[in-house]
């Protein structure tokens, strides 16, 4: 006999760890994102090692190492709507197939680097659809305040898989060559498959039965979100303070170069890594549902307030710490994240999650990419300044939504 669902958790009450883990699809689906990215991780480090040992050329492994990341705007722009309108179960089977075969080939080797770059482009086009299929079923998995404690482990464990498939991916490759990291890349996504097939429940799309064509309905839909007061101001409030503010990481080697040490950029961003992963659980788990809705402002203000402290170019230890303290607010965009499932029906919640994800990704390389242009004329330290008087800005500008 099944065992029956837990009780779902009141919007008042927090969540337990163990409320979210005693569901069963709850735990595949974990399982499936850790693997993903892990996977992806060592996947991307072994193919760059491969096709910088292969050509030579510097340009052409960085091109490798972007290539998953750059078409994911288009798969946002194009595909989402797939997310709605296919169950999950065959999706996320599919899409996680799709990762096996690619990263079987490439692990074959062999193949010119123009031929690598449409084979990952083809596996960031759906990455956008699997990861907003998965952030569709945990509202309707985690009633309450379960799912952001649900969100909030997606979050923690990305990252921290992230870092460790990063570091395994560079022992890895001693150990096993870049070939022999590729395949045991694609062991792990052929894991994936299999769990997404067999562990996976048979449940029907929320919005099966729609007839347009994939682009259409998901311009469609991005429109409608993107068009209604309520769910634009909170797409912008995900959006605008964590892609202002990350501008500052992104000064993060020159910052440390004008400290005289430019290693020590690997301390900052570490610290960066550590306050967001602090924030995510302290946010997620040990603030009550009531608090954490008043504290959301303050929250999104604390990305970019430590900034400016950069004013007085301090050092190193301090820096770290200024680092982890504007990260940690980026719990915020936990309330943020839940006030948006709120406010859109079912059908579309899997478009309306992947488009914040997808935009966020977008903004994010923007805000690097601005900081690395302002620091051409700027000196670092002004322009992490800058970077928080953004941020600040922008979280004033959507009081409304963020308070």
């Amino acid at each position: 006999m099944a065992a029956p669902p837990p009780k779902p958790v009141p919007p008042s009450e927090s969540a337990r760890y163990r409320d979210v883990f005693g569901i069963p699809e709850f735990r595949t689906l974990f399982s499936l994102q850790t693997l993903q990215v892990a996977g992806d991780s060592i996947r991307t480090i072994a193919l760059s090692v491969q096709t910088f040992e292969r050509t030579g050329s510097p340009a052409a492994a960085a091109l490798v190492f972007a290539a998953s990341m750059l078409p994911y705007v288009v798969g946002g722009a194009l595909l989402l709507s797939l997310a709605d309108r296919v169950p999950a179960r065959r999706l996320l089977t599919g899409y996680h197939l799709l990762r096996f075969a690619v990263t079987a080939v490439l692990a074959l080797g062999g193949l010119p680097v123009p031929a690598i770059l449409v084979l990952l482009f083809a596996v960031g086009l759906f990455a956008p659809v699997g990861g907003a299929t998965v952030q569709a079923r945990l509202p309707v998995l985690l009633p309450g305040d379960g799912y952001v404690l649900g969100r909030s482990m997606f979050t923690m464990t990305s990252a921290g898989a992230q870092i460790a498939g990063q570091a395994a991916g560079g022992l890895l490759l001693a150990a096993l060559s870049p070939a022999g990291t590729l395949w045991l890349a694609a062991a792990g996504a052929a894991l994936a498959t299999v769990l997404a097939r067999f562990r996976l429940p048979d449940t029907p799309a929320a919005a099966e039965g729609t007839s347009s064509g994939a682009a259409r309905e998901t311009w469609r839909v991005n429109r409608l979100l993107l068009g209604g007061r309520t769910t634009r101001g909170l797409l912008l409030s995900a959006w605008l303070p964590i892609s202002l503010s990350v501008g500052a990481e992104g000064m993060a080697v020159p910052y440390a170069g004008g400290l005289g040490n430019p290693d020590a950029a690997g301390l900052l961003l570490s610290a960066a890594a550590a306050g967001m992963f602090a924030g995510n659980l302290i946010v997620g788990r040990w603030i009550r549902p009531g608090l954490r809705e008043r504290l959301t402002l303050p929250l999104a203000a604390l990305t970019g307030a430590p900034l400016l402290v950069f004013v007085f170019e301090p050092g190193l230890p301090v820096a770290c710490a200024l680092m982890a303290a504007g990260t940690f607010g980026l719990g915020y965009e936990l309330t943020v994240q839940r006030r948006l499932v709120d406010a859109v029906p079912e059908r579309i919640r899997g478009q309306a999650l992947g488009l914040s994800n997808s935009g966020l990704m977008t903004g994010q390389a923007a805000g690097i990419g601005g900081a690395g242009a302002l620091g051409e004329f700027l000196a670092p330290s002004h322009v992490v300044v800058l970077c928080g008087a953004a941020t600040l800005i922008a979280c004033a500008s959507l009081t409304r939504h963020l308070r």
